[in-house]
């Protein structure tokens, strides 16, 4: 870089400093995740992602199309879900959505006091015509 000086100089030692620099580079090992023997990420837990199974009315009317609903941990990802269903379940899902589960206040009989009724997450699980989930 000629910034002060008006005359650019060039010498022998510069050019082998770039190749070493170089080289350097191409030899630096490179970090990759390593999978294991199901190809499920190394430090995944996937038996914390499905809490249980979400039985209500409205979810027994889901399986019928093949639509499952499970309760899952607030922090789980869609990804999480499906990797969790299809190492535990046997069966690859198709589509997979996560709604949130509000919170809400709920009032104690005959005390007149109130609490909280903890939210959280469900997903639904949606299969392939002919695979089913024997959840109970």
């Amino acid at each position: 870089m000629a910034l002060f000086r008006t005359k650019k100089e060039e010498t022998d030692e510069t050019a082998p400093q770039k190749e070493v620099a170089s080289t350097l580079k191409e030899k630096a090992p490179t970090k990759k995740k390593e999978a294991s023997s199901k190809g499920v990420p190394v430090g995944r837990n996937l038996a914390s992602v499905l809490r249980a199974p979400r039985i209500t009315e409205k979810a027994t009317m889901h399986s019928g199309a093949g639509v499952y609903v499970f309760n899952v941990d607030t922090k789980a990802t869609k990804r999480d879900v499906a990797l969790a269903v299809e190492r535990f379940y046997k069966v690859k899902p198709v589509k997979v959505n996560i709604t949130q589960v509000p919170s809400k206040i709920v009032s104690r009989r005959g005390r007149g006091k109130s609490g909280v009724k903890t939210g959280g997450k469900k997903a639904y699980v949606y299969l392939k015509e002919g695979d089913s989930i024997n959840s109970i």
